[in-house]
């Protein structure tokens, strides 16, 4: 089974948008790195997003490629600050799935499945990046198996 993280794009200041929807460049990455994963042919049945603006703009970016067969849910316990656990714990070890959500639960969810703490980081995520996550069957432990960024710097 794989995990596909994705940290949302780069989103406008409050001031210009509210609601910080995606900037044109967060648009513009998120679209570029879909594409590379399409490229992969990068399969996930499902992507879902924390509900906010900027989460939900990515993950329609990355259906639009991806075209996952159930489609793009919003789904709780991916906001900001929400505990890790409780998506840990519900993730289906059968179907791979996309979650598009915000720092830092996706570093926290990330070392928490990898070193079983929030407290160790493992990864550096960046806006509009995927990071691959497996899982061993025979162990049960999660790795990092690959990673999409738009920045290499």
């Amino acid at each position: 089974m794989a995990i596909f993280l994705v940290q949302h794009g780069k989103s406008l200041p409050k001031e210009a948008d509210p609601e910080n929807g995606l900037s044109e460049e967060g648009m513009g990455d998120a679209a570029r790195i879909a594409d590379v994963a399409k490229g992969y042919q990068v399969h996930v049945p499902e992507i879902r997003h924390s509900g906010k603006k900027r989460a939900r703009q990515t993950a329609e970016i990355f259906a639009s490629a991806l075209n996952p067969e159930r489609g793009v849910q919003q789904a709780s316990g991916l906001k900001p600050m929400d505990d890790v656990t409780g998506v840990a714990g519900e993730i289906n070890n059968q179907d791979d799935i996309m979650l598009v959500g915000h720092l830092p639960f996706m570093g926290r969810l990330t070392s928490y499945l990898i070193t079983g703490t929030i407290d160790t980081p493992v990864f550096k995520f960046q806006n509009a990046g995927i990071v691959c996550l497996e899982q061993d069957p025979d162990s049960r432990s999660w790795v990092i198996k690959w990673t999409l960024m738009p920045n290499i710097c």
